[in-house]
């Protein structure tokens, strides 16, 4: 579930996401991964996600995550989220078999134990 934890609060902007799902891209130009969101969320496509790359670099490029962001605004810059906790950032359960293919390649059969 996407929200804003400021959305019963009115007099305060909302600055604070949980649940913003970001692809895993390699900044090639910087030589390490970053993520940007993904479509179909209520926060802006294409947003990047500031957060170190040693805690995202462990799957490859198009793994899919899900972390809590803080909004940063500033004046004249494209907006930005900073990850809050970024020492625990997962990968999405929602995209589980998704983040399977991109950690094995698409062209594998995934059978797991206990599969019907």
């Amino acid at each position: 579930m996407q929200l804003s934890l400021i959305d019963e609060i009115p007099e305060f902007n909302k600055a604070y996401f949980l649940d913003v799902y970001a692809e895993a891209l390699y900044d090639s130009g910087k030589e390490k991964m970053r993520l940007k969101t993904i479509n179909g969320q209520q926060v802006p496509e294409d947003l990047s996600i500031s957060i170190a790359s040693k805690f995202i670099s462990r799957y490859p490029e198009g793994t899919i995550y899900k972390l809590d962001t803080k909004l940063v605004n500033r004046g004249g810059k494209k907006p930005y989220f900073i990850a809050l906790q970024g020492k625990r950032v997962q990968r999405a359960i929602e995209f589980f078999d998704y983040n399977l293919k991109v950690q094995y390649g698409f062209d594998q059969q995934l059978s797991f134990k206990g599969a019907h």
